[in-house]
């Protein structure tokens, strides 16, 4: 096994929760994509992140299935790790940041793609959902907790044809497309404890930030199987 880190992102304030995310620290051991695909996919986790550069920030994300150009959990998670000022994934710079017990990134909402967001009447009825709901597509089911605080209750469906990930447990991405859509700060509890912080900026960006954590790594999805 490549010498892996796996943190736990957007935990709750107990420490409890968050999405977990594997980090390959030396991406020279994955040289190529076929292997670096190969091993996000044994692992199972949402994302996996392969460092290319630890001083400068470069990273290759990658799903189980697919490579992405940028994702939230996984460079909240990254950025608390190697405690830099920036990451360089595909999509563009991103601007990292420490605040007590947060970490911070400022992204842009325009580098999410293929999600969507849908507002339901309650948080109850975003808790009764079925994991996943009818239909394709990445879904981000919402609705306010406390409209006039700002408060989230939000759960995430990946809905990918291979059906690896059923239900994500906290959504970074979809939480900086929301905050966009809504242009307003929020507190999001997303799957079944996480937190996620987000903040609209001046210039279009969204700020977005949460708890990190060290995780025990789990048994990789083949050996579990």
């Amino acid at each position: 096994m490549n010498d892996l880190d796996v943190l736990k992102v957007f935990c709750a304030g107990d420490g409890r929760y968050g999405n977990p995310l594997g980090v390959v620290r030396d991406g020279r051991t994955c040289p190529d994509d076929v292997s670096r695909q190969a091993l996000a996919a044994e692992l199972g986790y949402s994302e996996t992140v392969f460092v290319d550069d630890p001083e400068r920030g470069v990273v290759d994300i990658r799903t189980p299935g697919t490579r992405m150009a940028f994702a939230g959990h996984p460079l909240v998670g990254v950025a608390w790790l190697l405690d830099i000022e920036a990451l360089q994934p595909p999509a563009g710079s991103v601007w990292a940041r420490d605040d007590g017990e947060f970490t911070w990134i400022t992204a842009r909402p325009e580098w999410v793609e293929g999600k969507r967001t849908e507002q339901y009447a309650s948080a109850a009825e975003v808790e009764a959902l079925p994991a996943p709901p009818p239909g394709e597509g990445w879904l981000y089911a919402w609705a306010w907790e406390d409209e006039t605080a700002g408060r989230v209750r939000a759960r995430g469906f990946p809905r990918r044809p291979d059906g690896a990930i059923v239900e994500d447990e906290a959504t970074g991405s979809a939480a900086i497309l929301l905050t966009a859509e809504l242009n307003r700060a929020l507190n999001i509890t997303q799957g079944a404890g996480s937190q996620i912080l987000t903040a609209p900026g001046p210039d279009g960006t969204v700020e977005i930030g949460g708890r990190v954590r060290f995780a025990p790594p789990r048994e990789p999805a083949a050996a579990a199987n």
